[in-house]
């Protein structure tokens, strides 16, 4: 296939390039006049799954002959080296390194977070492969000078004698890149001796790692072998490659690498030849990519270069510069660009590393049904079975709250096996009662009670949930142990109640994603003992760890056409349309990750991968991408929490044009922007939502006979401020539904005051103990165990009711001087026949005087209403009193009321008397008599937030009255219901 030379063999595509159609154009020209069995010989190695499939489609394509040998690197490796032991799993390396990192944070715990193990075990073992991957042996690491750096990285470099011995586990049973490594070795030496006679081509890497440069190298130099590069700038001058020769300087470049292998075979960069005649896409925007992408020392070659670029017009016809606001309009232009593609027939590929994007893009699309074929998939962690197995191993280590009982009941793979619906209604009737009860944290007994109440017989449902949702670990277990006890009781949740004896797991390990499940789960239990024993919660991060590991890909159901790669698949593949999206700083190129073992100078000193590589591989991408022949760069202006920065390659790209006015630079760069704004106008005209006319004050008049005829003395007040608030609750039945889980809010804070000063007057009544300080408090203690689950809120409040303590004596010495407690909550009700109207009111507390008159009592643990407010919107004392008077409290003839006192238990404590002097009883009730036939009367509308206290006041159906679109100063639109 070749001819035969000394000089090793280097060929190359140009960035843009479809790089597998124009290798195979290259070798179907190469094997003209070959006999068909010496095609057959020929061995083509490529780096990924996704390229060798492209390969195989294209020579499927035609003409009929026999099919070249393709085989993946790691397929290579393994079939050249079959006596090599076998590659250990990465899941067993990082569960050994687990007890060396769990060991070390025992001894030095203020190096990381215990969380942080499995973190630290994978990121450790990550670095011993690379370790393996560049030859570099634990020696190197341990002798590295950090007498002048910080202590942590001397910490870190000695730990590396402690794992020594893990290291020397590898020699038996090697890492995947270990083994790599050993295999590549093994192979080069082999050909050294006996250099094979058959063509092999290694095609589509790009060196990066230094088990590759090796192979690369050693390809090159057999008798038949050759090397093809993808994305070679044949465009940069040949004294522009001479500044690449610095790791530190020059790595983030993205032709560095190619640099780094041609300096190592000692070739010239004009050694290296085009592989096949297939032009770039657009030379004329190769030339300016490359030049807009020279390492930083000669970027003063725009200025002698740059006029030699002639019109960029063309260069640039068929590039599109997308700055969208945010990263949902980002998405959304993307996707409306792709279902634009999808329509014309158009191949079009997304290619950024920011799966967050790619993620936002998807669901764009489901808008037009349309599935992008993904070629990261879903990360397990958030599939189907994957938030299940997280939830399930949640149980084991937190505290059941309602909140996590319900989120677990309603996911679609819970109680799968059978009778799903019904399992859903029982779970819909449990969280009414939860929430209606305000359960925080429901028990097995109290749930058991509640369904035996129910018509409906849920024994056997409510066995099965109590059984299995109840199951809360406290001390170590053994790993597999813990293992079994998780898959366990996620396959009994996911089924349902079965027959004794019997198993199953619903539909958990079915589909794609419980299939991908299954195989990570089977490497875990397999290995599993390694870790020994375990914490739940140690377990449970862990496992998700192991989870996040995992991927879930269906490769049946994307569309042909509309493909979304990692930047790995984007360089060796094509298509006709390119969106390289996120094209922001720390997004692509990525910023690096944290390294807790070794920092930028030790990596360099020990001859380990820095992490401009990374960025240079970045840009390599980059320019292989932007190369397409119709393309897309785009990003947000704004994420979630800042404005971005631009992408370096952006900002280089867009002021070279800006630079260069007489080669139609900047008219250039309007164009592409102007092409975007077009797709940004279409995408805000379809997130527009249409005019609306704003709402009006709404002011509802229902019918005579829907109105309501029964209130309480607590509703009057709510009656005169938000009259609407009424309608929505007794005429329409609206009620807010009760939070999912208690919190520790004002409503509970007034209950629990209540029942501290309700023992507490009883019991000093009853048994004449005096109120005391120390009285106030043991009870304030029993109370808030009784009714706060929540520490630091019984903390506070009891600090509170301290407070209030001195006011709340000397109250009670007061009050006993003059009256005696009756009654609490005491309850009664009062009719006014002509209007068919009832009041009804409880009393929080009644005291009778000597003389037999009536004291009323009503605590507020916030500020208790002015006189003013008493007198003409909070008519709950005055109203009590005038019921009290008129009909009594149960158990309590009518007497006279002597007073009537809101004692108020805020920050500032004080009591506040209602105004009966001012208002007597029989006004009181005249007033209200008015007032309930008013809105009793046809024709009267019960208008939204009529007269409320402050503007910033919130009522519970201010949505509803679609508040906002409307203010006070509005006036009222009534409308006659029927």
């Amino acid at each position: 296939m070749f001819e035969t030379t000394e000089t090793p063999r280097i060929f190359a595509l140009a960035p843009g390039v479809d790089f597998p159609k124009a290798l195979v154009s290259g070798l179907h020209q190469r094997f003209v006049g070959m006999a068909p069995q010496e095609i057959a010989r020929t061995q083509i190695i490529v780096n990924t799954a996704r390229m060798a499939r492209r390969i195989q489609s294209l020579f499927h394509d035609g003409p009929a002959m026999l099919m070249p040998r393709i085989q993946l690197l790691g397929e290579f490796a393994n079939t050249e080296s079959a006596s090599l032991p076998k590659a250990t799993s990465p899941i067993r390396q990082r569960f050994e390194l687990i007890q060396l990192v769990t060991r070390l944070l025992e001894q030095q715990p203020d190096l990381a977070a215990r969380a942080s193990v499995y973190d630290l075990a994978d990121s450790l073992a990550s670095l011993f492969d690379e370790m393996a991957g560049e030859g570099v042996s634990v020696e190197t690491i341990e002798t590295l000078d950090v007498a002048d750096q910080s202590g942590h990285w001397a910490r870190a470099q000695s730990f590396f004698s402690i794992a020594r011995h893990f290291l020397d586990d590898l020699e038996s049973a090697p890492g995947a890149e270990a083994r790599q490594r050993r295999a590549i070795e093994e192979i080069i030496a082999r050909w050294d001796a006996e250099p094979p006679k058959h063509p092999i081509i290694l095609a589509g890497s790009t060196g990066s790692r230094g088990t590759m440069q090796l192979l690369m190298q050693a390809v090159a130099r057999l008798p038949q072998g050759a090397v093809v590069l993808p994305g070679f700038d044949f465009e940069m001058p040949q004294d522009t490659w001479g500044h690449l020769s610095t790791a530190l300087e020059s790595e983030d470049h993205p032709q560095f690498r190619y640099h780094a292998l041609l300096d190592t075979l000692g070739l010239p960069i004009s050694a290296v030849l085009p592989w096949d005649s297939t032009p770039a896409p657009s030379e004329l925007r190769n030339r300016l990519i490359s030049l807009a992408l020279r390492p930083a020392p000669v970027t003063d070659q725009w200025l002698s270069e740059g006029p030699t670029l002639g019109d960029l017009m063309p260069a640039t016809e068929n590039i599109t510069l997308v700055e969208a606001t945010t990263q949902r309009e980002e998405a959304l232009t993307i996707a409306a660009r792709m279902r634009k593609a999808a329509e014309d027939g158009q191949t079009c590929a997304l290619i950024t590393p920011d799966r967050m994007l790619t993620r936002q893009v998807t669901a764009a699309l489901d808008r037009w049904n349309i599935v992008p074929d993904d070629s990261a998939g879903q990360p397990l962690q958030l599939s189907p079975p994957g938030r299940f197995l997280r939830h399930i191993v949640a149980l084991f280590h937190q505290k059941l709250t309602s909140e996590a009982l319900l989120t677990l009941l309603k996911h679609p793979l819970t109680h799968s096996g059978v009778e799903r619906g019904r399992h859903l209604l029982n779970t819909r009737n449990l969280e009414l009662w939860l929430r209606r009860k305000g359960v925080t944290y429901p028990e097995a007994e109290a749930m058991t009670a509640w369904a035996q109440t129910q018509k409906d017989d849920m024994s056997g449902w409510m066995r099965w949930l109590t059984h299995n949702f109840c199951k809360q670990l406290r001390s170590n277990t053994p790993m597999e142990a813990l293992f079994d006890a998780h898959i366990s009781l996620a396959e009994a949740i996911a089924h349902g109640p079965l027959p004794d004896g019997k198993t199953g797991s619903g539909g958990l390990w079915q589909e794609a994603a419980g299939r991908a499940a299954t195989r990570v789960l089977a490497d875990v239990r397999e290995h599993a003992p390694v870790v020994g024993e375990i914490s739940p919660a140690d377990y449970a991060d862990l496992f998700g760890a192991l989870l996040s590991r995992g991927e879930v890909r269906d490769r049946d159901a994307g569309h042909p056409h509309i493909l979304i790669w990692g930047t790995l698949e984007a360089r060796v593949q094509g298509a006709d349309l390119v969106i390289l999206g996120g094209l922001n700083e720390g997004s692509w190129p990525e910023a690096p990750s944290p390294d807790p073992w070794l920092n930028r100078k030790m990596r360099n000193d020990a001859g380990l991968l820095l992490p401009e590589r990374r960025i240079g591989l970045a840009a390599h991408d980059f320019q292989q991408a932007v190369g397409a022949p119709e393309v897309w760069l785009t990003r947000a202006i704004r994420s979630d929490e800042a404005e971005t920065v631009p992408s370096r390659w952006i900002n280089r790209l867009t002021n070279l044009l800006g630079g260069l006015p007489d080669q139609n630079g900047q008219k250039a760069l309007e164009g592409m922007y102007e092409r975007a704004q077009v797709w940004l106008n279409r995408v805000r005209a379809l997130e527009t939502v249409p005019m609306v006319p704003p709402a009006s004050r709404p002011s509802p008049t229902p019918p005579v006979a829907a109105r309501p005829r029964r209130l309480s003395v607590t509703e009057i007040k709510r009656l005169i401020r938000d009259p609407y608030a009424i309608y929505a609750k007794h005429v329409l039945r609206l009620r807010p539904l009760d939070p999912l889980m208690r919190t520790p809010d004002a409503l509970l804070r007034g209950i629990v005051v209540h029942e501290v000063l309700e023992k507490l007057v009883k019991e000093s009544a009853d048994q004449d103990i005096p109120v005391t300080l120390a009285r106030i408090m043991d009870i304030s203690e029993s109370v808030l165990a009784q009714n706060v689950p929540w520490a630091t809120a019984r903390a506070l409040w009891l600090a509170r009711l301290a407070r209030v303590s001195d006011h709340i004596v000397h109250g009670e010495e007061r009050r006993r001087t003059r009256a005696t407690p009756i009654a609490f909550e005491a309850e009664t009700s009062a009719q006014i026949e002509e209007l068919d109207f009832t009041l009804t009111a409880k009393a929080d507390r009644i005291d009778r005087t000597k003389t037999g008159d009536l004291i009323l009592y009503d605590y507020k643990t916030g500020v208790p209403p002015s006189k003013d407010e008493q007198t003409y919107f909070d008519k709950q004392l005055l109203l009590e009193a005038a019921m009290a008077e008129q009909n009594g409290f149960k158990g309590i003839d009518p007497a006279q009321v002597a007073d009537a006192i809101y004692i108020g238990l805020g920050a500032s404590p004080k009591d506040q008397p209602a105004p009966l002097a001012e208002t007597p009883t029989e006004k009181v009730w005249e007033e209200f008599s008015t007032l309930i036939s008013h809105y009793l009367e046809d024709g009267k509308g019960f208008t939204s937030r009529r007269a409320m206290q402050s503007e910033r006041d919130e009522g519970l159906y201010d949505q509803l009255a679609r508040f906002g679109e409307w203010d006070a100063t509005d006036e009222p639109a009534p409308e006659e219901l029927t």
